[in-house]
């Protein structure tokens, strides 16, 4: 497996219990797709945390060679990510390989259609920073949803890509709504919310990332929506054993202590 040594160069909170970490290449090309995922290990002992672990993270930004590298996380959920979260800029960490087939499909006829909860947003944002960038031709839409507005990330990235890329529709939800300004969807992902935005709910290909359950929810909504497997793409994103990476949803661990994709 091809490792690549990267630097700390900056950590910020862009959500309530997010925080985003970049990593600079140290002049290398870390070669990935959009919306891949690889392993990040520490290169020397924090407390509470094993130096020669690794946990695996979705790459939050889209390819550019050797710019800097970003990832996302929920704050406080695990050792590593409460070390990860008081690195000091300047760390570095071993990144294996990036691996994974949550990435875009290739026929441009057919609609993306991304369900994203919470942190599952991470590999969706480097996918439309991508195709935005490529200028893509692919119809995209985004069911982004939060429990409150203080918990979604990259709001005001999203409503900027909406000017930037006119194939480009941007549909965030909050299932616990308590801001009085909030202007989009409310509640649940759903059936009647999906058929408010799509002509036809079978001819997308759906890409879900969230915690397992919504994952599992989503699958299932959309099951009983006529949608094939065989157009649906998903990965886990939380603390779970293994992560769903394949067009089928089957699971494949990475790692010898069963990482999860952040």
């Amino acid at each position: 497996m091809a490792l690549c040594q990267m630097t700390l160069v900056d950590l910020q909170r862009i959500a309530k219990d997010t925080m985003a970490f970049w990593f600079d290449t140290n002049g290398d090309s870390f070669e990935f797709r959009a919306g891949q995922h690889a392993d990040f290990i520490l290169t020397r002992p924090f407390p509470g945390a094993d130096a020669g672990n690794a946990l695996t993270f979705s790459i939050a930004s889209p390819p550019q060679g050797k710019s800097p590298v970003m990832i996302a996380m929920r704050t406080g959920q695990s050792a590593f990510r409460n070390v990860l979260e008081l690195a000091a800029l300047g760390d570095r960490f071993i990144v294996s390989r990036a691996r994974g087939s949550f990435t875009l499909h290739h026929d441009v006829i057919r609609p993306a259609v991304f369900l994203a909860g919470g942190i599952g947003i991470a590999p969706i944002r480097s996918i439309l920073h991508w195709a935005t960038r490529e200028r893509l031709p692919h119809r995209l839409y985004l069911f982004y949803s939060n429990r409150q507005v203080v918990d979604a990330a990259f709001i005001k990235e999203f409503e900027m890509m909406t000017a930037q890329n006119p194939n480009f529709a941007f549909i965030p939800t909050l299932t616990q709504h308590t801001n009085a300004d909030w202007r989009y969807e409310k509640g649940r992902i759903d059936r009647q919310m999906l058929k408010r935005y799509l002509v036809w709910p079978k001819g997308p290909i759906y890409y879900i990332a969230g915690a397992p359950g919504m994952v599992a929810e989503m699958s299932e909504l959309l099951s009983s929506l006529g949608v094939s497997d065989d157009d649906l793409k998903t990965e886990n994103c939380g603390e779970y054993a293994g992560h769903q990476d394949s067009m089928h949803g089957h699971p494949e661990t990475v790692g010898s202590n069963s990482p999860s994709v952040s």
